[in-house]
């Protein structure tokens, strides 16, 4: 019976032939560019050789709400001012924008620092097979304005430059159509069925999670299965803040954007220097690695977002900071 309904659900929710279904399998194998083996995951791979802290937490608290952990942070806009400023002066048509910076610095940060691609689901702890973000795109400005969900692969080599262009086609399939995302057509689906029966199918569909065994038809564009969840709150007027993770899914990393504001800063004689800022808030899942490593991935985003020249530097190639 279980077997039926979510083979069903996956029919309905527009799934390709099955031919399509091992070709991301087979993807999926090459990205990992590893054997898959048994205990491993769609999406990632077990972790078997983790130390006895890391490797037994997840028993312990196997809920990843439970383990947030919340990082607070200011970064200083002046130099990243002066480069997108630049970067806009060459191509005016698509700007580049601080949102454009942020998740770029992310992707180099989360290449360089791979720890911060794992994940805890079904009481053990995986690596990320490819390196996924996702935000939620407002098609127009207003009250009534429909929400569609954006999911984008990022590439070992990409720069700033391919995170751009990656966003402006994202964004423009969906603003200025009536076009929606795997996800939401998804869940409008499911929420034609009567209560009790999407209560059991729900029910379901959190058991197959457990073993990474959720169709991929109706997760291949979930936020929560992304390496890096984004909110922009700044294009909406809000200050960046705390946000919960979930326990559906794999997403163990999410950020959120401040607007920017006017800040003093002190030099080494004492003067003062309003300077514009910009506030990020990182909520990340505290069993994935521990807070040293934490503590040198916010130091290296915060290098990359003050010195905005590395981030044509391919994501994988090494700085010093």
């Amino acid at each position: 019976m279980c077997v039926g309904i979510i083979f069903f659900l996956s029919l309905r929710t527009g799934a390709a032939a099955p031919g399509y279904y091992i070709f991301i399998l087979w993807r999926t194998h090459n990205m990992e560019a590893r054997k898959r083996r048994h205990g491993d995951r769609r999406d990632g791979y077990w972790l078997r050789d983790l130390d006895a802290l890391h490797g037994f937490t997840p028993y312990l608290f196997p809920n990843r709400a439970d383990n947030e952990a919340f990082i607070e942070d200011e970064v200083d806009l002046t130099n990243l001012n002066a480069f997108l400023e630049k970067k806009n002066s060459e191509n005016p048509e698509f700007r580049y924008t601080f949102f454009h910076a942020i998740l770029a610095a992310i992707v180099k940060t989360v290449t360089l620092r791979p720890r911060m691609n794992r994940f805890v689901q079904g009481n053990r702890m995986y690596m990320r097979n490819c390196l996924t973000a996702s935000f939620v795109i407002k098609k127009q400005f207003n009250d009534e304005s429909h929400e569609s969900l954006a999911f984008l692969y990022f590439a070992p080599e990409d720069t700033i430059n391919d995170v751009h262009q990656k966003l402006y086609k994202e964004i423009h399939t969906y603003r200025g159509t009536n076009a929606t995302d795997n996800s939401t057509d998804g869940m409008d689906m499911l929420l034609k069925f009567p209560r009790w029966i999407l209560r059991i199918i729900i029910k379901i569909l959190h058991r197959l999670d457990y073993y990474g065994r959720v169709p991929l038809s109706l997760v291949k564009t979930d936020p929560n299965y992304a390496t890096i969840f984004l909110s922009n709150l700044g294009s909406i007027k809000l200050n960046a803040a705390y946000h919960h993770l979930n326990n559906w899914g794999t997403n163990s990393l999410f950020v959120t954007i401040g607007e920017k504001h006017l800040m003093p800063y002190h030099d080494a004689e004492g003067k003062v220097e309003m300077r514009e800022t910009l506030k990020l808030g990182i909520t990340l899942d505290e069993r994935i690695a521990d807070g040293y490593y934490y503590s040198k991935s916010i130091r290296l985003l915060k290098h990359l977002l003050q010195n905005p020249e590395l981030l044509e530097l391919p994501a994988n190639q090494e700085v010093e900071y």
